[in-house]
């Protein structure tokens, strides 16, 4: 059995983004030498995202616009968590969008529709975050 772990390191600049992540774990299936198999991508951090979904910034105003609807960030005084911090819908914001996904590896390659992105959802960025990759299989 052969298994490749990296953590990713991220610094968003900005509090919210959508950032792809797509390339990289391409990457490392490649260089896993995987041919079957799963990839786990999971945001190691309670306050962003790791989703699939179409690479089109339409949709990705819409989860923004949707969001924002559900847990709007302000006023933060809304929020019993927000204390010290100001974050508490970015919390919410994630439990909405998932921590992780994960992906079968077939013939070395990962098995995706003909649409589907792998992403990273940052909710209370400015600051490095870690990303875990972790590939497993044959």
């Amino acid at each position: 059995m052969k298994v490749l772990t990296r953590e990713l390191t991220l610094t968003v600049p900005q509090r919210r983004a959508i950032v792809s992540l797509h390339r990289e774990v391409v990457d490392l299936v490649k260089e896993s030498g995987v041919q079957e198999g799963l990839c786990l991508v999971n945001a190691m951090h309670i306050t962003a995202s790791v989703f699939i979904n179409d690479d089109e910034s339409g949709l990705h105003h819409d989860y923004e616009v949707w969001l924002e609807g559900l847990a709007p960030h302000a006023p933060t005084s809304q929020y019993r968590h927000n204390g010290a911090e100001d974050n508490a819908d970015a919390h919410l914001k994630r439990q909405v969008m998932g921590r992780e996904v994960v992906v079968a590896i077939t013939g070395g390659r990962l098995h995706l529709g003909p649409w589907e992105h792998i992403f990273y959802y940052e909710f209370d960025g400015r600051r490095p975050k870690r990303i875990l990759v972790k590939i497993i299989g044959e």
